[in-house]
């Protein structure tokens, strides 16, 4: 799995065939079909593998912070781009390569931003005076910006978008309810 996220990194998942993976990952070809039905069915492995772990360090992180919306929320961003920083290739692969490789591969992006705006409305404060999509747009931005962050091949960068993202994320709870969390 390793080695599909780092050739559809580097080459696209379309250009990346099954031979690159076997070789690149030092593996019989027989030896990745016993496992696996064929190239989409690695790409999506590896990419569930990545989603549910970033999404557990993002869990805990804002599980450890226990402090108010503001503190998991950005305790949370901060795990997030942590990740990208950590994963560059899987990053690209979840977060630009799935977009275009396969429809499941889409779907599973999709689902996966879902998610990520599921997590976000647990935590965020909730006001009337909030657009209902408020959760959505939020999680869009930051993948937008993450997403412009990795095609330019800058991942291992992505921690330096912390004190943005952070101010983007929590600015419209704030806007709205008029205070910070603990205020």
């Amino acid at each position: 799995m390793d080695a599909i996220a780092e050739l559809s990194a580097e080459q696209g998942y379309e250009a990346t065939k099954i031979g690159d993976v076997v070789r690149r990952a030092g593996v019989a070809r027989k030896t990745l079909y016993d496992n696996f039905e064929g190239k989409e069915e690695v790409f999506l492995s590896a990419f569930d593998a990545g989603l549910e772990d970033v999404t557990e360090r993002v869990e805990e992180a804002c599980a450890a912070t226990g402090g108010d919306w503001d503190e998991r929320l950005a305790a949370g961003l901060a795990a997030f781009l942590a990740y990208v920083a950590e994963h560059p290739a899987l990053a690209r692969m979840c977060m630009v390569e799935a977009l275009s490789a396969t429809p499941a591969a889409k779907q599973r992006y999709e689902d996966a931003l879902g998610g990520f705006v599921e997590m976000t409305s647990r935590v965020s404060p909730r006001d009337d005076r909030l657009p209902a999509t408020i959760d959505e747009t939020v999680v869009g931005g930051v993948a937008w910006i993450v997403y412009q962050k990795i095609r330019r091949g800058e991942a291992k960068r992505a921690r330096e978008l912390l004190p943005e993202l952070a101010e983007f994320m929590t600015a419209p709870y704030i806007g709205a309810t008029g205070k910070r969390a603990g205020t």
